[in-house]
């Protein structure tokens, strides 16, 4: 790792703070309820007054700003029959994790766009620190480790999911959190692994490696993502395969005989716990107001009270998987059209964004002509860029077998791929945004291919300097791509015809 400890975490921070003020700068507007906002931040609300998602009074006037926003008062859910009866239960899609942290900024900062925009701000700030810190372990470089954070922190779609409460920005946090845990389990398993070969005679399949907390906290990580949103198992299955290998490759490195049964005999049963029981028990864990209230959709309280304790966690266990079953069916049957619908395979293109909020103000933006809007959309040069790096990331893992190439290209397939079944076995409606846990991957991509322009640290001065121009001028080039997106993307007030300039696709309208 680099010695420069004080600027390993000083730059990290510096990118983020950028990153922090391009998302609280005018995070209460638009004043309004934003596309699925009016799904989630009235179960957030819920949850954290009830334990549970009810039924709601839906959007009220707001006469300040003209707009139609959630009432803010304790009236906000519909006044339901006595706890006895029934007491408006309100079938919901996702788990509740990702409702429970928009709450938490509903809590602290009130029922205002303000307050349920909170948290996705926090974990948008915060995913740019874990990203810098990761690029940085994996490219054992400072700079390269802040330019990752950089690219994060100018991306488009990152910045608007970062003032949107909706649940995709938090998946696509505790996917990131539980992918830099694994890489710095990576890390300290091998030191562990150098130091039993320098200290104790080879074997066959060397040995057990202790307690590996890193490892454990990305079991926690990407239990709360499946907590969010039921794609994150397919992160939780790629990355056990992952780290699995790490391990193998460790056992085989170091010298060992049989390197596979090594890691077998030596490493599963913890990965089994780590990743395995503990996501089990994380995701489990977030259902727990669901678990201690009456008024749950499903929860068939009354029964399960009625028949003592042991009877109690049976009926209990037995309405929660019904009430799956019913999820289940739910997304595999969602094949209602919407406008701004996209195949994944269009995704990477930019082809179809979303357009989550659009508004034509009236005399506030010097004519009569204006447009409010919020496009979800990524940062072109980032994205086009990217398509090229992680070809670049195929080559070179082919070439090379680098582990780094790897890790990026098979969590950004995890992120990616398993959409197209769902597009072409079950016609499932999906929208650009869920490609949002690609994203860190992607960046990445495009972090480990500056490394490869600017070259090794032995090249010559001539080839290192016109490397570092390349990529500066790319860094400027994503800069200014984000500086003429940005009224577009925060809902800035500005005349129609600025509005259209800005449409770079006709997808994009």
């Amino acid at each position: 790792m680099p010695e420069n400890t004080p600027w390993g975490w000083l730059g990290p921070l510096l990118v983020a703070a950028l990153g922090g003020v391009l998302r609280f700068t005018g995070l209460g507007r638009p004043h309004a309820v934003v596309f699925d906002e009016t799904y989630y931040v009235k179960d957030a609300w819920a949850l954290i007054h009830h334990g549970v998602e009810r039924a709601s009074l839906g959007t009220v006037k707001d006469p300040v700003a003209d707009r139609m926003i959630i009432a803010g008062q304790t009236d906000f859910l519909v006044k339901c029959a006595p706890p006895e009866a029934d007491p408006c239960p309100l079938y919901v899609a996702h788990p509740p994790l990702g409702k429970w942290m928009i709450g938490a900024g509903e809590q602290l900062f009130g029922m205002t766009p303000f307050g349920w925009r909170f948290a996705a701000a926090v974990v948008g700030v915060a995913s740019i620190l874990i990203l810098a810190r990761t690029a940085r372990r994996m490219t054992r470089s400072t700079m390269l480790g802040c330019l990752a954070g950089l690219l994060l922190a100018v991306e488009g779609l990152h910045l608007v999911l970062s003032r949107t409460a909706l649940l995709d920005i938090f998946l696509m946090f505790w996917v990131l959190a539980g992918f830099a845990c694994l890489v710095a389990d990576r890390d300290h398993a091998r030191t562990r692994l150098v130091d039993w070969y320098e200290n104790s005679p080879l074997s066959d399949r060397g040995p057990h490696l202790g307690p590996r907390p890193w490892r454990i906290a990305a079991g926690l990580c990407l239990g709360a993502a499946c907590a969010v949103k039921w794609s994150g198992v397919f992160f939780l299955i790629a990355f056990t395969v992952l780290t699995l290998a790490w391990d193998a490759g460790a056992r085989r490195a170091v010298g060992l005989r049989r390197p596979y049964t090594g890691m077998i005999h030596k490493d599963l049963t913890g990965a089994i716990l780590s990743l395995g029981l503990l996501p089990v028990l994380t995701y489990v864990v977030s259902w727990a107001g669901w678990f201690a209230s009456a008024g749950g959709w499903g929860r068939n309280w009354a029964q399960a009270t009625s028949q003592g304790p042991g009877f109690f966690v049976f009926d209990s266990l037995r309405s929660w998987l019904s009430y799956h079953v019913q999820v289940l069916g739910y997304h595999t049957g969602l094949e209602d059209p919407h406008p701004y619908q996209s195949a994944p395979w269009t995704w990477p293109l930019l082809s179809r964004p979303v357009a989550f909020h659009y508004q034509t103000p009236k005399g506030r933006c010097g004519t009569g002509d204006c447009a409010e809007a919020v496009l979800g959309v990524g940062t072109p040069v980032i994205w086009y860029a990217g398509l090229a790096a992680l070809v670049a990331m195929i080559a070179w893992y082919v070439a090379t077998r680098d582990w780094r190439a790897g890790a990026v290209l098979l969590a950004y397939a995890a992120g990616w791929l398993p959409w197209f079944y769902y597009a072409l076995a079950d016609n499932r409606t999906m929208y650009l945004f869920y490609a949002i846990t690609m994203v860190p991957f992607m960046i990445l991509a495009l972090t480990m291919a500056a490394g490869l322009v600017i070259g090794r640290a032995g090249a010559t001065p001539n080839r290192r300097a016109i490397g570092a121009a390349v990529v500066g001028a790319f860094t400027l080039l994503a800069l200014v791509n984000l500086w003429w997106l940005y009224p577009v993307l925060v809902a800035e007030v500005v005349p129609h015809s600025q509005w259209w300039a800005r449409m770079m696709f006709r997808g994009w309208v």
